[in-house]
């Protein structure tokens, strides 16, 4: 899979930029603030619809402009198609093939990108809102539909904990609607969590080979769910959600009282092991920063697995981050196989062969600096 041209209008600090790709690496180079962060967003967005920087549209498009538009074309081995996204004050638009899709479900997907940034080196010491946001994006790109499991759950949720909190101020005594809504959110908790389950064993196999790799054989990378209540890898669809039912009646009272929902997909975490010690609170930073670059391999890997494509990869500012042994490695791994895109101030100090051939782009004030 490979992305051949970019079209950005009024996106950001760009008023318009058109460029075509390599299909294999390509390096964004300027100076902070001049907009390769933001042109490695656009390409993030077209693929997901939203941005991994802000959850507000609006930031997106230029000041004192209605939208911005960002357009691509895509090509995989049997097919290549155009992409487009419109960001305005009336909502998003997202087109795949000319045709505009309704649901998220149907566009997510036709461009599939693995994105390794600073702030993923934050994965595993990081809260545990930002490993279960690495979990939904990545099984939504090879499941689509999950996307919309995922949609319904929060919708649900957000429901329930305001009932939950006019229980809690009396302002109503409606439990009947309080199981309704549970009813709801078990139904799509389940779905939920049986996908996690499937996903982590898969992203679990390739993630312990390649950090074993990394570690030069020193390290063994092991990585556990922890659900908020007790279900397990094992369990198939019915099992769980009967546990969940079972929970739910449990803590009613309990949920009343605090006025907000205490169980389920939103409340769960990933935990890493290494050899036998949790790395967020034992390991190092070098054995953190392996298990994150191990983790972005492994997603690599997976999405090949799944859709028969390499997935395009996006490393924004992340190269400097690396020490060599790491950085050599992941150049190494993802070289002739995977589109690439690197932005960095400066190309000084990367010495791999795998750049030597790239294509740069000089990024100036929103425009390619010829």
């Amino acid at each position: 899979m490979h992305i051949k041209d970019i079209a950005l209008t009024t996106y950001r600090n760009y008023d318009k930029l058109s460029l075509q790709f390599d299909d294999t690496i390509n390096v964004i180079i300027g100076e902070n603030a001049q907009g390769k962060t933001n042109l490695m967003e656009a390409i993030y967005l077209l693929a997901f619809t939203k941005s991994h920087r802000t959850p507000r549209d609006k930031e997106l498009i230029q000041w004192e402009r209605e939208y911005a538009k960002i357009k691509g074309t895509i090509e995989k081995r049997t097919n290549r198609y155009p992409m487009e996204i419109v960001l305005s004050k009336k909502g998003k638009k997202a087109k795949l093939n000319h045709i505009e899709q309704k649901r998220l479900s149907d566009y997510i997907g036709a461009l599939n990108v693995v994105m390794f940034a600073p702030e993923d080196l934050n994965l595993v010491k990081g809260n545990p809102q930002v490993r279960r946001r690495f979990i939904d994006m990545e099984i939504g790109q090879i499941q689509p539909k999950y996307i919309y499991h995922l949609g319904q759950y929060q919708k649900v949720l957000r429901q329930r904990n305001h009932l939950l909190k006019d229980l809690q101020r009396r302002r109503t005594e409606d439990v009947t609607m309080l199981q309704v809504l549970t009813d709801q959110l078990v139904e799509h908790a389940s779905i939920i969590v049986e996908r996690r389950f499937q996903f982590l064993k898969l992203l679990r196999g390739w993630a312990s080979v390649i950090h074993e790799g990394i570690s030069r054989e020193l390290e063994k990378l092991e990585i556990f769910y922890r659900p908020s209540l007790d279900v397990s890898e094992s369990m198939d669809l019915t099992t769980i959600k009967d546990r969940y039912v079972t929970k739910f009646n449990e803590i009613e009272t309990k949920e009343i009282e605090r006025g907000t929902t205490l169980a389920g997909p939103h409340r769960d975490d990933l935990v890493f092991y290494v050899n036998g010690k949790d790395v967020q609170t034992y390991g190092s930073q070098g054995q953190q920063r392996t298990t994150a670059l191990s983790l972005k391999l492994a997603e690599i890997e997976l999405i090949h697995k799944e859709t028969g494509e390499y997935p395009v990869l996006l490393l924004d500012d992340v190269l400097s981050e690396l020490d060599d042994h790491r950085q050599s490695h992941l150049l190494h791994t993802i070289r002739g196989k995977v589109q690439t895109f690197v932005s960095t101030t400066s190309i000084d100090g990367i010495e791999h062969e795998a750049l030597r051939n790239a294509e740069l782009f000089y990024i100036e004030e929103g425009m390619r600096k010829k």
